[in-house]
């Protein structure tokens, strides 16, 4: 207020004193101008929200101006103009330009050209506003999806005034606008050889070595070297170091996302950061609630860089906050929420609703990627969105042409991990043959096999193409430049096989050869059948003796003929007796126990996954008996008579005929 007090006085001198009593004060200006150059020049360009942003910077050199109509100028944060002032009456001299108008009107300005030709019909105009002119022109540049600007523009006459200035005696730039400067020009020219790069890259590393940035400057410098010379730049590890020397409570939070990406642009070094990288994760926690969602889904990526897994609590406070703000998200941006997620294997209810509601209300605008990495979240936490799932089908029914092989293969994949037949599935499948038929060389083989089986997995049998995958020719790709094919590939080709002969007897193409075929369903990653849970199987087992009598009438753990391992078996003779499980004769029905733990369910339901569902189903058409003995229902009993009852009435029920 002092200093607009001090201009109203001075609007009645003479030039001659105007100019004098205020360089007078350019001393007493100099710090307050470097802390609002900070404050404004920062959310300006390197602001994270989505939508157009308004900046106003100070500077000392703005003692040049005065208003249009005789009435003071308000600083930074004081109410701004009255409606009188308009850009009509906008006159060609720095002494006229207020900076809220010239911000505003830099910001309406759509092409480089605009720009450069308003900039150019200005005589004089700070640093800093210089550097935002820059700035404003990186956006533009963004927008149309290209930084580097035309030949046309780089080499007019408006352009090279423009860099001249910075070019002229980077000594004499402010650190705001030397770094922001430097940034500009490293993104719209690009060449490390740049006479005006070099110099201004120079003038940084001087004040770099003398230690006078300041903590944004620090930043806005690291990220501009990682860009011109790569995250190799010796120059980061003094800037990180003197970062790792200056106060937390000093950093905004876009500063602190930018040390992040920092760090992450070399992963390698994480181990030598991590007690920088601890103290950072910590004092985040305060800062989420300040964070737009481009910066919350930077800060998420960055974490899954640098495997921060112990920064739990921080990803688990940022998902909440993703919550309250899904809807501000672009697609790129949520794709990389989605991401780190499932890195850090993070899932709650709340996260899951809003992204049911979002999806639904959007699906079929939303980007192909973003829709195949949902259906990915969902498939990785087994979790069985009906919303989710309907949207997304429907989606792909109406673009399947958008959808790329890898991301179909995605997004088809959960319906049959998670046995889930969406109301159009007719529709679906058939949009999918149709694409198959069309595009079937443009799948890697692996994501065929995957798609396929998944297929198999909710009895859409992929019949019209058996023929092709167990052919020689496809073997031979899929086994690829290795000398053998995976245990995981070979499992899938067995259980389509063995569908093939169990659910589709019309199929006489090409068998499979038994050089491909597995004996055991159990893999390592369990994906095609879930290890049995072996507290429940004790549970199970008391009660087992408690009403057989014996341990000798059931055996656990039994690996069928036909590569299925079964969790508990009992043999009945012809009359429905129970035979102890080292007798082969006289065997008439066998029963297979299914002691269904959690993991063989959909996350939080009582729905079998697409795996345990096809075994089951497989199992009855090999002639067992199957008999499903699901946790929730074993939680249920109180004592061991009760259990004792229940298994009673779920293996001798009136229509087993089996006897004890």
């Amino acid at each position: 207020m002092a200093l607009v007090t001090l201009r109203r006085n001075l609007y009645h001198l003479s030039d001659f004193r105007i100019h004098g009593a205020l360089a007078a004060l350019k001393t007493q200006q100099v710090n307050h101008v470097h802390k609002t150059v900070k404050e404004h020049l920062c959310p300006w360009f390197w602001s994270q929200h989505p939508g157009p942003i308004r900046v106003r910077f100070h500077h000392a050199h703005c003692k040049k101006f005065h208003s249009e109509n005789g009435n003071d100028l308000h600083p930074v944060g004081e109410p701004g103009f009255s409606q009188v002032h308009n850009w009509d009456r906008f006159e060609h001299s720095v002494k006229n330009v207020d900076e809220q108008m010239f911000y505003r009107k830099l910001n309406s300005f759509t092409s480089s050209g605009e720009i450069l030709r308003f900039v150019s019909t200005l005589e004089t105009l700070p640093d800093t506003m210089m550097a935002g002119a820059l700035h404003r022109i990186c956006e533009v540049e963004r927008k149309d999806g290209d930084q580097r600007l035309p030949k046309e523009i780089l080499e007019s006459s408006a352009f090279q005034a423009l860099c001249d200035r910075f070019g002229r005696d980077p000594s004499d730039l402010s650190n705001a606008g030397l770094v922001t400067a430097f940034q500009a020009l490293t993104l719209l020219c690009g060449d490390p050889q740049s006479h005006l790069l070099m110099n201004l890259e120079a003038e940084c590393q001087h004040r770099l070595e003398r230690g006078g940035l300041d903590v944004h400057s620090l930043c806005i410098l690291g990220e501009t070297l990682i860009k011109l010379h790569g995250p190799g730049c010796s120059t980061l590890d003094l800037i990180i170091y003197q970062l790792q020397g200056e106060s937390l409570e000093t950093f905004t939070p876009e500063d602190i996302v930018t040390v992040y990406r920092l760090l992450q642009a070399s992963p390698e070094k994480a181990d030598q950061q991590q007690r920088f990288l601890n103290k950072i994760n910590h004092f985040s926690l305060s800062l989420v609630s300040n964070l737009s969602p481009k910066l919350m889904s930077q800060m998420l990526t960055a974490l899954v860089v640098l495997d921060q897994t112990q920064a739990l609590p921080l990803v688990i406070k940022l998902s909440k906050y993703v919550v309250r703000h899904i809807a501000r998200f672009t697609s790129e941006e949520l794709r990389k929420v989605l991401e780190a997620l499932i890195y850090f294997g993070h899932s709650d209810r709340f996260f899951t609703e809003t992204l049911e509601q979002h999806v639904a209300s959007l699906c079929l605008t939303l980007d192909p990627e973003l829709v195949s990495r949902v259906m990915e979240y969902c498939s990785r936490k087994l979790i069985l969105s009906e919303p989710i799932f309907n949207a997304v089908a429907e989606t792909f029914v109406c673009q399947a042409e958008k959808f790329s092989p890898s991301q179909t293969a995605k997004l088809i994949e959960p319906f049959g991990k998670l046995n889930y037949l969406p109301p159009n599935a007719s529709a679906l499948f058939r949009k999918l043959e149709n694409m198959l038929l069309t595009r079937f060389n443009h799948f890697p083989p692996k994501t065929l096999l995957r798609l396929l089986h998944s297929c198999s997995l909710i009895e859409s049998h992929p019949v019209n193409f058996m023929a092709k995958i167990f052919s020689p020719y496809f073997l031979q790709q899929l086994q690829g430049a290795e000398s053998y094919l995976d245990r995981l590939s070979l499992a899938q080709l067995t259980q389509l096989f063995l569908t093939s002969i169990l659910e589709c007897p019309f199929y006489k193409g090409p068998k499979l050869l038994p050089k491909f075929q597995v004996k055991s369903f159990l893999t390592p990653c369990s994906s095609l059948e879930t290890p049995m849970d072996f507290h429940l199987y004790k549970s199970v087992m008391i009660g087992l003796i408690d009403l057989l009598g014996a341990r000798l009438y059931f055996s656990s753990k039994v690996l069928t003929p036909y590569c299925y391992t079964i969790d508990v078996e009992i043999k009945l003779d012809e009359d429905g007796f129970v035979l102890p499980f080292t007798i082969d004769e006289d065997v008439h029905k066998r029963v297979a126990l299914c002691i269904d733990g959690p993991k063989r369910f959909c996350l939080n339901s009582k729905h079998l996954l697409g795996k345990e569902a096809t075994k089951q189903r497989h199992l009855r058409l090999l002639g067992y008996q199957v008999v499903q003995i699901p946790y929730y229902e074993i939680e249920m009993l109180k004592s061991r008579l009760e259990l004792v009852d229940y298994l009673q009435g779920k293996l001798f029920s009136q229509n087993s005929g089996g006897h004890w």
